[in-house]
């Protein structure tokens, strides 16, 4: 099974990259960090690759399939932002989450594919998800800079924190993706207003009305940290409730469509 072979290559990538931060691999770091980029870089082609035939190849985008493409996101992320010495350690974590969402590819038992639906609502729904992985990563970043914070204050000093970028770097690359995840959360919803009838049907309240809240919440922030200087544990926290309120509108309001009306969130 491909998802097996995807999960171990995350896995052990992200293991690599850990690896490679810690002092007493630093004799090591050059390999290590060789393994991890070759292995998450295959490990990515063939997610994308089974993903694709999944969403387009009669699969369609269910509530499995929505998970594995933010899998894929946080892998690809993870593998960009290893770029970055410092920041291997968080991309080693992103790699964990890649690796155990990477198991839902090709679970769908739906009979309808993506490609199926008009251009326009394919758009739509491609452009939310793409809208929550980004978000997705931001919540990991946001956790990771409380995790770290909390560590500082309790000077909580050892090798472990190699894995931990500045903190004022972690911040800069949380407001980096709050705004790129609130301007595509924003094309999200234009395009929905646009391309589907009514977004406030039935089947569509909960979902519009708190993806709505969720953008008014990022929005808040991002006004707070440019206009007030919100950081620390304010922005994490508002961060976090804005995560909250998206994650139950895609996944809370699909699974009681999906698997509890039997209807297509599509």
């Amino acid at each position: 099974m491909f998802q097996i072979t995807i999960f171990f290559l995350y896995l052990i990538a992200a293991v690599a990259f850990a690896l490679s931060r810690l002092p007493q691999h630093a004799n090591r770091e050059r390999i290590l960090s060789l393994v991890a980029f070759f292995l998450s870089t295959v490990a990515v082609v063939i997610h994308g690759r089974l993903l694709y035939i999944e969403l387009f190849s009669g699969g369609g985008l269910t509530l499995t399939s929505a998970v594995s493409l933010i899998g894929l996101q946080l892998g690809l992320i993870a593998l960009l932002g290893a770029f970055e010495v410092k920041l291997r350690g968080l991309s080693a974590g992103l790699l964990l989450l890649a690796a155990l969402t990477s198991l839902a590819t090709g679970q769908s038992d739906a009979v309808t594919g993506t490609a199926s639906l008009s251009w326009q609502l394919r758009s739509h729904v491609l452009t939310s998800m793409f809208a929550y992985g980004l978000l997705t990563v931001g919540a990991i970043v946001a956790l990771y800079a409380l995790v770290q914070e909390n560590r500082l204050r309790h000077a909580r000093l050892s090798a472990a924190n190699a894995l931990f970028a500045p903190l004022e770097t972690t911040e800069k690359l949380l407001n980096a993706v709050t705004t790129a995840g609130f301007t595509v959360l924003a094309l999200s919803v234009i395009s929905g207003v646009t391309f589907i009838e009514d977004v406030f049907a039935q089947h569509l309240v909960h979902k519009t009305t708190l993806s709505l809240l969720a953008l008014l919440v990022f929005g808040v922030l991002l006004a707070g940290r440019h206009f007030a200087g919100w950081r620390g544990k304010r922005a994490i926290y508002l961060y976090l409730l804005g995560f909250a309120i998206l994650g139950f509108a895609y996944f809370g309001s699909r699974y009681i469509l999906e698997e509890l009306l039997g209807r297509s969130w599509s």
